[in-house]
């Protein structure tokens, strides 16, 4: 996507933005999605998870509420249940950038699972979809190992629509 290298100011406002799409987006997502509602319903209540970069990067935190959905967390209290590390401010970039996908990421040891291997396994299962559902074809082709068959287009139409919608009114009342 980019062909010239950003500045890491560049870089940390771009991964900042995107984390913060991510966080919200999957949250969002598991509101909509019948596929991922099936996947979150597997982790336990309460299970929180994250996504950052070392040291001190941008990150999101979620947990899994009663309703078996997911919800930020501002403050997380204790260590996740699951932590998914970028090891460098610029594995995530090129993983944001869809210059990588997460798995490529994953194989060429740019991020860390800290927890179950199962349940970040069901994690990308969901981050995928997502992805899957509000990018481009040709975008989330990049992103995602394998693009779902299945998908139709009124399902990605009808479901991107309402994932945007709500990431907009979440981000309009943050700015509020």
């Amino acid at each position: 996507m980019f062909t010239k290298p950003l500045k890491p100011a560049m870089q940390q406002a771009y991964v900042k933005l995107m984390m913060s799409v991510i966080g919200n987006g999957l949250v969002i997502a598991s509101q909509v999605d019948s596929e991922i509602q099936q996947e979150i319903a597997k982790f336990p209540e309460n299970f929180t998870l994250s996504m950052k970069v070392f040291p001190h990067g941008p990150a999101f935190t979620a947990r899994v509420n009663q309703l078996k959905q997911l919800e930020l967390v501002d403050e997380p209290s204790g260590k996740p249940d699951l932590c998914i590390i970028f090891k460098h401010l610029e594995h995530a970039f090129l993983v944001f950038s869809f210059q990588e996908s997460t798995a490529r990421a994953f194989a060429n040891d740019r991020m860390i699972a800290d927890g179950d291997v199962s349940y970040a396994i069901r994690l990308v299962r969901c981050l995928n979809k997502m992805e899957s559902l509000i990018l481009p074809k040709l975008i989330a082709s990049l992103a995602v190992k394998q693009y779902p068959e299945q998908l139709g287009f009124k399902e990605k139409l009808s479901n991107a629509s309402l994932i945007y919608l709500k990431l907009a009114q979440s981000f309009l009342k943050r700015s509020a």
